[in-house]
Formats: structure tokens, C-alpha cells, sequence
């Protein structure tokens, strides 16, 4: 009995709660109707988004920041560059030191051209003297110990050509020219250009009486430039005059 007492006011109070909130739903309706719109109730959710303060990572605060100042700072390989340019500065040449440096240039071709030759003699000598020889068989008609005696001449006159070429290449590789790099080179073709300019025609020269050093092999210094100027002159004024009288 007492069960169906308490199961029967348990339902009453629930009808009459679902009573209420119906009632409560209806006036917030009715509110909401006269104020012109829904009223719409923020979640928690939201709203704590709100409140939370906003977090910054480390690495958006390290891209806002400005780097450091930092000097340029010269790498080892310009720095290498730069001291291998100045290393390699060409001095200027001027004609006094250009004469001096072509007179070291003759003497080492006539110190080259002695030994040379007498390579080039010993040479023939040794080759032309161990051959069989019949001095009863002639060689284009002449003796074969003055045919051989010939050849062996002749080898001395190669070695003799040969010398200057040589000594001028062992001139060249001395440290002392490296300095002035291509301008010997220059300074020579100007002073065969002025040496052309200069000098005697070769039309007036006769076999008895040559061009006095017609390619200024001998000019050593500004004074023997001098003197070989009036030299030219004086074979010239010499040789118009003669054929003038």
C-alpha cells in the first residue's frame, strides 16, 4: 500500500515539474518574440576560448625578432686573389733597363754558342770516325776522310746555330726577367720597328761596303744607340754623295 502511495506522488511531482519548465519555456519565447530575435546563449566552450589569455610559441617570437648584425667579413679566397694580383704587378721598363737586359740576352747566346759547337764537333767526330772506310771508293767523287772531315765541320757549324737559340731560352727562365713578364716582348718589336725606321736602305748597300749592323744586334745602352744612329747616317751621306760625284 505504501508503494503505490510513494510511486503515485513521485509521478505528480514529476507532471508537475514538466508543468513548470513548459511554463518557464513559453515566457522565455514570449521575451525573446518582443525584444525582436532569438536570444542565443553563448556555450562554455566559447567562452573559455575567450578568457584564455593567447600563447605564443617560441618560434613565431624568434621570426618577429630582427637577427643580429653581423659585419661582412672577406673570404680567404678573394683575399688569396687579391694577393696573387698584387703579387703580380709588372714593373714598368724603361729603355735604359731594356738595352741593359738585351745585351745579357746576346751574351748568354755567344757563351751558348761554344759549347754547342764544340758538342756538335765531338759529335761528328765520334759518329764519322767509327765508320768503315775503303779510301779506295770515293763518296760524290771526294776522298771519304775529307768527305768525313766535311761532315764533321758541319756538325760543329749546327751546334754553333743551335747555341743562341739555346742560351736565349735558358736567358728566359732567369728569375730576374720574370718581373717584367710580356713587356720584353713589347720593347722588342718597338725597337725593331725604330731599328727598320732608321737604318740604311739595303738598296744602297754594295757587296764591298755592307749596311754598318744592319739589325742593331750591337746596341747594348742609350749611348750605342746613339752611335749607331750616326753611323747609319754617315753610310748614308757617304754612299748619296760618292754616287752623286
Amino acid at each position: 500500500m505504501q508503494r503505490t502511495l510513494f510511486i503515485q506522488s513521485l509521478r505528480s511531482f514529476v507532471s508537475v515539474r514538466v508543468i513548470v519548465q513548459a511554463q518557464s519555456a513559453s515566457r522565455i519565447s514570449s521575451l525573446s518574440l518582443a525584444n525582436g530575435g532569438p536570444i542565443r546563449l553563448k556555450s562554455t566552450k566559447a567562452a573559455t576560448q575567450k578568457t584564455t589569455p593567447p600563447t605564443f610559441s617560441s618560434a613565431s617570437t624568434s621570426s618577429s625578432e630582427k637577427p643580429a648584425y653581423t659585419p661582412p667579413t672577406v673570404s680567404k679566397t678573394v683575399s688569396k686573389t687579391v694577393s696573387k694580383t698584387v703579387s703580380k704587378t709588372v714593373e714598368p721598363l724603361t729603355w735604359p733597363a731594356y738595352l741593359s737586359i738585351r745585351r745579357s740576352k746576346r751574351r748568354w747566346q755567344n757563351f751558348a754558342a761554344i759549347p754547342c759547337s764544340l758538342l756538335g764537333l765531338l759529335g761528328g767526330a765520334t759518329y764519322f770516325g767509327s765508320l768503315d772506310t775503303d779510301p779506295m771508293k770515293p763518296i760524290f767523287g771526294i776522298d771519304p776522310f775529307m768527305f768525313y772531315g766535311i761532315c764533321t765541320t758541319a756538325c760543329m757549324g749546327v751546334g754553333y746555330l743551335v747555341g743562341p737559340t739555346l742560351g736565349a731560352f735558358l736567358w728566359r727562365q732567369l728569375p730576374s726577367l720574370k718581373r717584367y713578364g710580356s713587356l720584353i716582348d713589347k720593347k722588342d718589336k718597338e725597337f725593331y720597328e725604330r731599328i727598320g725606321k732608321n737604318r740604311v736602305d739595303v738598296t744602297l748597300q754594295s757587296p764591298t761596303s755592307p749596311v754598318p749592323d744592319y739589325y742593331g744586334e750591337r746596341i747594348g745602352s742609350l749611348h750605342e744607340y746613339r752611335k749607331w744612329l750616326r753611323d747609319q747616317n754617315k753610310y748614308r751621306r757617304k754612299v748619296i754623295f760618292d754616287e752623286a760625284a
